[in-house]
């Protein structure tokens, strides 16, 4: 066992007893953290489904303005007050490429790509960064201690630190001063059978669904048409895919 799996069995151990008794944990003052249970009992996830995510670039007109404003109105960040605009939160953010050669631009949005090896679960001493069953990674506050080591370890800059106090936090998207968070493809609503908030935002341009059923439409259309993952090199098959890059 290497001393990062020590540390995770030790801490998690000192933290049980504590994860049981309470559904509210206050990791800052004023600040608290709701317990959301993700599936209903009867409704368990199943690593049958693979959710993933389409984006036609050549049909987002804005380059993403409107999915990121869907993100932010989802889930409530990116209108608290920094210091410094480099300390601000970015679910996702919007990306300019410039070809050398031929000097083309575009834009895409950007955000956790849902890798099936995500570097940032391997890294966490804690168990704080997660995948689901179902693909969607996601980071759970109640035992996030802000190593960042997540941080450093996502090749897409997808994860971002909260260096502020937070106030007016939504129900459904507990965040908390001192962690980390990044896109979770909206769990809260994908667990009530609905689309992620960008994907009803620019249904023209994003296309989500089960990867691993060969007869959904995400499936479906990459088996027709492909689909190109952002560093492919590096093999973590992302859960988002784009056309156009």
């Amino acid at each position: 066992m290497n001393n990062i799996d020590s540390y995770r069995r030790r801490f998690l151990s000192g933290i049980g007893v504590v994860a049981g008794a309470t559904a509210a944990v206050s990791i800052a003052p004023g600040v608290f953290l709701r317990d959301v249970q993700a599936k209903p009992a009867d409704q368990p996830i199943s690593s049958k489904v693979r959710w993933g995510m389409l984006i036609d670039i050549n049909k987002l007109e804005d380059g993403g303005d409107a999915c990121i404003a869907a993100c932010k109105k989802e889930h409530g960040w990116g209108e608290e007050e920094h210091s410094n605009d480099e300390q601000k939160a970015q679910w996702i953010r919007k990306v300019k490429v410039t070809e050398k050669l031929t000097g083309h631009s575009f834009s895409l949005p950007v955000m956790c790509q849902h890798c099936e090896t995500p570097p940032c679960v391997d890294v966490c001493p804690t168990g704080a960064s997660m995948k689901r069953a179902d693909g969607i990674v996601q980071v759970n506050k109640h035992i996030c201690i802000g190593c960042r080591y997540c941080m450093m370890a996502c090749p897409y800059k997808a994860r971002s630190f909260v260096h502020e106090t937070l106030i007016d936090q939504l129900p459904d998207t507990p965040r908390g001063k001192g962690t980390v968070e990044s896109c979770n493809m909206c769990v809260n609503r994908v667990d009530e059978g609905k689309n992620p908030a960008c994907v009803d935002a620019a249904p023209h341009a994003l296309l989500f669904g089960d990867l691993n059923d060969p007869e959904s439409p995400i499936s479906q259309a990459l088996k027709k048409y492909g689909g190109s993952q952002i560093r492919a090199d590096l093999g973590l098959n992302t859960g988002v895919r784009y056309w156009g890059i």
